[in-house]
C-alpha cells in the first residue's frame, strides 16, 4: 500500500480534526434558538385551569412537601404528616379484606387454581369465584372485558339491587362497570351538558368533583344549600329557591345531584325527604343523579334507603342514574378504581349513547370490575370465607362507628368549634367560629380564613385536612374536613393535637 491513505479515511481524519476544533461534528445542526411554546397556561384549555379540586389541591400539596423534608431528616414541629383529607383507608393503615386478595390474586395467577399446593392455601369459595369469573372473561385480567363490564359481574350487581331494594327485576343490561363511581358520573355530565347555557343542581357544600366536572364540560352549576343547623338536612323550599334563581339567571337546569350519605356532611337522607325529592325532579322535568357510594357508612340509628327503591315503590318515571364504588364501605379499595353506574327510566337511544362513551375508553379496569363483584356478593353464611370475612368487615364497621362518635364529641368541646352529629360516609365537616382578626388577616393576604386556620394546623402538627372553602359553603360559615379513618390510637392523636392547636388559634388571634 505504500504508506497512502485511504481517501475514505483521510476523509474522516480531516472530519475528527476540524471537529475537534469547532467543538461539534462537522455538518452537525447548530442548536436552533429556543421556539415559543405552544402550550402555556395562558393558551390550555381554561377550563382545566379554572378547575378547582381541594381535596388533591394546594394543602395536600403542601403536607407532601413537609412528608419529603421529613424525610431528608429535616427538623419539623411533628414527627409525621395524618393525611385526614381524603376518604382513601389503606393509605392510612387499614388492612385489605382477606377474601377480595385472595380472589383478585387467583384471577391474576390462574394457574394458581389448577395447582394442588395453592388449592390448599386457598380457600374453596375464592377458587370457586376466582374460577367462575375467569371462565366468563376471555384473556383474564389482561384483557379488554365488553365495554359495559364482564356480564357476569353485571348479573351479580342486579340480584344485589334487588335483594337490597326488594325488586322484582334489574336488568344487567342498564349496569355499566365504571372505574371508580367518579367515570359514572363524569359520563353522566358530559351527556346532559351541551353548554354554557345547561346546568346542574348540585349540594352545598357538595364533593368538588361536581363543580370541577361541570366546569371543564362548559356548564354551570346552581347550589342549593343544605341545612346545618337541622344535621345537614334537604329542604324542598331550598330546592326551589335555587332552581328558580338558576332560571332567571338563564340556566337550563337539567338534573339535580343529590349525595347520600352525604360528602363532605355525613347526613344521611330518611324516607321522607326523599320522596319530597323524587316528587321535586318529577315536577321539574330533573335526571336525579344519586351519588351512593356511602350507602355500607351508616351508623347508630340512622339508614341508608337507596333512590333506586323510593323511585320504583313510587312508580315514578323519573330518570335515575345511581353510582356505587368499591373505595369506600368498609372495602376501601380506591386503588382498584371499581364501581358501577346504573340508569333506571332512561330512554334506550340515551342509553345508547352512554354505551358509546364507555366504547371510547374500551372498558373499566379487570380487577376493579371483580373487586365491585366481591363487594356485591360477599361470602355467605356456611361458605368457607364467610367467618374470617364477617369478623374482618364488623370489626372495621364497629371501628368508623366508634371513631365518628368520638371525633364529633371532641369537636364539639373544643373553643368555638361545632360538630353536626356524623350519620354516615367518613368525614365530620365541623364549623369553626373564626375570630375576626383571624379573618381579617386570611383576607389581606388574599387567602380563605378557613384555608388559613387549615395551613396553620398542619404547619403545626402535620395533620392535614381540608378547608370548607373548598366544597363551597354558605357565605360568612367556616369549616374544615376530617377523615376519621386513621386507626383508633392514631386518631387520639389527632383529636389531642387538633385540640391544642384550636385552644393557640383561638388565642393567637383574639
Amino acid at each position: 500500500f505504500g504508506g497512502r491513505i485511504d481517501t475514505r479515511r483521510k476523509r474522516g481524519m480531516l472530519r475528527r480534526s476540524v471537529g475537534g476544533l469547532t467543538g461539534r461534528a462537522v455538518g452537525a445542526r447548530p442548536a436552533p434558538a429556543r421556539r415559543s411554546f405552544q402550550l402555556t397556561a395562558e393558551t390550555i384549555n381554561q377550563r382545566v385551569k379554572n378547575a378547582q379540586y381541594a381535596v388533591r389541591g394546594a394543602i395536600v400539596l403542601r403536607a407532601m412537601q413537609h412528608e419529603e423534608a421529613l424525610r431528608q431528616n429535616k427538623k419539623m414541629p411533628f414527627e409525621k404528616i395524618l393525611y385526614c383529607n381524603v376518604g382513601n383507608p389503606q393509605q392510612v393503615g387499614q388492612k385489605p379484606i382477606t377474601f377480595i386478595r385472595q380472589v383478585l390474586a387467583l384471577l391474576d395467577d390462574p394457574s394458581l387454581m389448577e395447582q394442588a399446593l395453592p388449592k390448599k392455601l386457598f380457600p374453596a369459595d375464592a377458587v370457586e369465584r376466582a374460577g367462575a369469573i375467569h371462565a366468563r372473561a376471555p384473556g383474564g385480567t389482561g384483557a379488554y372485558s365488553e365495554s359495559k363490564g364482564l356480564s357476569i359481574i353485571r348479573e351479580d350487581v342486579a340480584k344485589f339491587i334487588q335483594e337490597r331494594d326488594g325488586i322484582p327485576h334489574v336488568d344487567p343490561e342498564n349496569i355499566f362497570l365504571t372505574d371508580g363511581a367518579s367515570q359514572g358520573v363524569s359520563v353522566t355530565l358530559q351527556i346532559l351538558i351541551r353548554g354554557e347555557q345547561d346546568g346542574i343542581l348540585i349540594p352545598i357544600p357538595q364533593y368538588p368533583l361536581y363543580t370541577a366536572t361541570i366546569g371543564l364540560l362548559g356548564g354551570k352549576y346552581a347550589g342549593y344549600y343544605l341545612d346545618e343547623e337541622k344535621g345537614w338536612g334537604m329542604d324542598t323550599n331550598e330546592l326551589r329557591r335555587a332552581l328558580i334563581e338558576a332560571r332567571s339567571d338563564g340556566l337550563n337546569v337539567r338534573a339535580m345531584v343529590v349525595i347520600n350519605p352525604g360528602n363532605p356532611t355525613g347526613q344521611a337522607l330518611n324516607v321522607d325527604n326523599m320522596i319530597d325529592i323524587v316528587k321535586f325532579c318529577e315536577e321539574e322535568n330533573l335526571v336525579l343523579m344519586a351519588d351512593e357510594v356511602y350507602q355500607a357508612n351508616v351508623y347508630r340509628n340512622a339508614k341508608f334507603t337507596s333512590f333506586r327503591k323510593v323511585v320504583t315503590d313510587m312508580n315514578s318515571q323519573v330518570e335515575l342514574m345511581s353510582y356505587h364504588s368499591v373505595s369506600k364501605g368498609v372495602i376501601g379499595e380506591c386503588g382498584r378504581r371499581g364501581g358501577y353506574l346504573e340508569l333506571h327510566n332512561v330512554a334506550k337511544d340515551v342509553a345508547d349513547e352512554i354505551y358509546k362513551m364507555f366504547s371510547i375508553g374500551l372498558c373499566s379496569n379487570i380487577s376493579g370490575q371483580a373487586t365491585v363483584d366481591v363487594m356485591v356478593n360477599p361470602p355467605k353464611k356456611g361458605e368457607p370465607s364467610y367467618p374470617l370475612y364477617e369478623q374482618e368487615t364488623t370489626e372495621l364497621f364497629n371501628s368508623l362507628e366508634r371513631k365518628s362518635e368520638k371525633l364529633a364529641n371532641a369537636l364539639n368541646q373544643m373553643k368555638n368549634v361545632s360538630c353536626t352529629p356524623i350519620e354516615g360516609a367518613m368525614y365530620a365537616f365541623p364549623s369553626i367560629h373564626l375570630p375576626e382578626k383571624a379573618i381579617s388577616e386570611a383576607l389581606e393576604n388574599a387567602i380563605e380564613p378557613d384555608a388559613m386556620y387549615c395551613i396553620e394546623l398542619l404547619d403545626a402538627t402535620g395533620i392535614c385536612v381540608i378547608p370548607g372553602s373548598g366544597f363551597k359553603q354558605k357565605p360568612g360559615t367556616y369549616h374544615f374536613r376530617t377523615t376519621f379513618l386513621p386507626p383508633d390510637e392514631e386518631m387520639d392523636v389527632v383529636i389531642d393535637k387538633l385540640s391544642k392547636f384550636n385552644d393557640s388559634f383561638m388565642a393567637k388571634y383574639a
